[in-house]
């Protein structure tokens, strides 16, 4: 991606080269729910100066580093693999770390601070629907994905589903993904983008930090779905279809 433009959306943006991300990332503008909203919009909606916002994404483009994957040029089935054993594994792992942590914070802090009993609601629900999701994608989208990958290499018969297209779970995952970015929009916007208060305790900052690590990892995971693997699963299933 050479050249960005103001009617390119932000999930094409950070598809083309994840270390724009990182920028979208600080001016709280989503890339992975709200993927399909071009520059320009994301702009006006949280008021950032267009052209500023352009050549910092063209620097971050231009810099030293590489992106951490080629997502866009991956196979499909290494893709899923690669969402399983990083974003999977993450969330599985820090689930419980949460929970202990916000637990503690809200149960000693929550008489000063009763915002808090609101984030710990919004993390319980959002963990809940994560556990399910994850284990609906790794039992049946991403084994179909995997078998189209096959059905493609070795040039086979196309086997449709039993759920009938791929755009069936891929609506459920999408609906899910943009229930756990909702919650966590909310969660950040009562913790003041995670920055606790003067009293906070070694566990208040340590809960509100793994949140907003949290937060940056659920938008990568998304991302690679909703902009990446998703649209292209569609498109593989039309080819192999016809």
């Amino acid at each position: 991606m050479d050249l960005i433009t103001d009617q390119m959306t932000v999930g094409q943006i950070v598809a083309g080269d994840y270390r724009t991300a990182e920028v979208f990332e600080k001016y709280r503008i989503d890339f992975c729910c709200q993927g399909g909203t071009t520059l320009d919009a994301a702009c006006q909606k949280k008021n950032v100066d267009l052209p500023a916002l352009t050549s910092e994404l063209q620097k971050a483009m231009a810099g030293p580093e590489a992106p951490s994957i080629d997502a866009a040029t991956m196979r499909l089935d290494q893709l899923c693999d690669y969402i399983e054993k990083t974003h999977h594994t993450y969330v599985a792992a820090s689930l419980p770390q949460l929970e202990q942590y916000l637990e503690k914070v809200t149960r000693v802090h929550g008489e000063r601070h009763p915002e808090l009993h609101e984030i710990y609601r919004l993390y319980r629900e959002v963990a809940q629907e994560l556990v399910m999701h994850m284990k609906k994608e790794e039992v049946i989208l991403f084994p179909f994905v995997r078998d189209m990958v096959a059905q493609e290499m070795t040039g086979s018969d196309f086997m449709p589903p039993h759920f009938g297209t791929v755009k069936n779970p891929i609506q459920i995952m999408e609906q899910e993904h943009e229930f756990a970015g909702d919650h966590f929009h909310r969660i950040a916007e009562l913790s003041g983008n995670y920055n606790p208060p003067a009293d906070a305790c070694t566990t208040y900052r340590v809960a509100f930090a793994k949140l907003e690590e949290f937060e940056r990892d659920l938008h990568r995971h998304v991302h690679l779905e909703n902009n990446v693997l998703f649209p292209k699963a569609k498109q593989l299933e039309q080819e192999l279809a016809a």
